[in-house]
């Protein structure tokens, strides 16, 4: 079936790509669920976890679980997926966060809609793996109306065809957040030239740690420099809610 093992004697069909600064906490969970769900679909595929840089057990962590590890010095979400997609074999990417856990039903979708219905690529409607209090769940529903309106993927689990990631030149690197915003959009215009849709997934969803959600006070810190300041995203400095590792 097509599990991690098969990459090493089989071209993969499609790549996985989990881009990870230190997280040998949850990339254990993280890579058992891709390697279950691998293990239900019909097509090989290969892993590849992108060490951004970590100083905890990331890359051995990667290694003992039979993943490929590919390393990228700079510490920034957006060079960390471009490195794990330069070095992909499949024909389809699938960009997963290392405190996402996807299922096999939703590999599923995600592949079918490549492979059989001609998308050029797509997400997932996103579920936390913890209570959420009220403002979360409304925030949560915000962005899911916004998704599925712009079509536009969250970045813990985003698919694309291989060709479309290299036309368009992948996710921007002058961005330290948001990248998958800027990269949803240049895939729509991508698949609206090649007639191929892009599109969210309405289910199964994507399931995802909530370790971001625990503090309300920096959640808002957040939104609050976002709206006042556009261009927050371009530097790393007023992007550190996303590169801070909280216990999870």
């Amino acid at each position: 079936m097509g599990n991690m093992q098969d990459s090493e004697t089989v071209t993969p069909l499609y790549s996985v790509i989990v881009p990870a600064y230190n997280e040998e906490k949850l990339l254990p969970a993280c890579l058992a669920a891709v390697n279950a769900a691998m293990a239900g679909v019909p097509w090989p595929g290969e892993v590849i976890v992108v060490d951004n840089n970590s100083r905890d057990r990331t890359s051995e962590v990667a290694r003992e679980r039979g993943a490929r590890v590919v390393f990228e010095p700079v510490n920034q979400i957006s060079r960390a997926r471009n490195a794990g997609a330069r070095a992909a074999r499949g024909r389809y990417l699938l960009f997963i966060d290392a405190d996402t856990f996807v299922s096999g039903p939703l590999l599923a979708a995600a592949l079918d809609a490549m492979h059989e219905k001609g998308w050029s690529g797509g997400g997932a409607m996103v579920t936390f793996d913890r209570p959420m209090n009220l403002f979360y769940r409304k925030l949560l529903e915000l962005w899911s109306a916004i998704s599925r309106s712009f079509s536009l993927a969250a970045g813990c689990f985003l698919f694309c065809r291989a060709d479309a990631f290299a036309d368009t030149g992948g996710f921007s690197e002058k961005v330290y957040a948001s990248e998958e915003i800027w990269f949803s959009r240049r895939l729509v215009r991508w698949g609206k030239q090649h007639r191929m849709p892009f599109r969210i997934i309405s289910s199964p969803n994507i399931e995802t740690s909530g370790r971001k959600m625990e503090s309300l006070p920096r959640m808002l810190l957040v939104l609050l420099t976002f709206i006042l300041c556009p261009f927050a995203p371009r530097f790393r400095a007023t992007s550190w809610f996303w590169y801070h590792r909280q216990d999870s």
